[in-house]
């Protein structure tokens, strides 16, 4: 999955994503490796990770695997930080998608 689909890289971390049928629900995947930080750090970043996962998919988002890999920068970023960088990750494949 990480070595396929598209890529787009931010500041706080790498989003890789593969489409699938548009009926099929999306699937969230997540890393957050030692060098973020501690275990209570690498679990926040995670849980406000898969929070901002569910939001994608209450929003409709389907069709699509998405692996957020994230880089140490994360460790020290707001829940707003992340959730805008998701956001402009997503909407970047998107568009590429349908551009292609």
């Amino acid at each position: 999955m990480v070595r396929s689909g598209r890529r787009v890289g931010g500041a706080l971390g790498i989003t890789h994503a593969v489409f699938r049928s548009p009926e099929d629900p999306a699937r969230f995947g997540f890393i957050v490796s030692k060098a973020v930080g501690n275990a209570v750090t690498r679990n926040l970043v995670r849980r406000r990770l898969k929070s901002i996962a569910q939001r994608q998919i209450v929003e409709g988002c389907a069709g699509i695997d998405v692996v957020f890999r994230m880089l140490p920068a994360s460790a020290s970023a707001s829940y707003t930080e992340l959730e805008v960088e998701a956001h402009r990750a997503l909407s970047k494949i998107r568009r590429e998608a349908e551009a292609s």
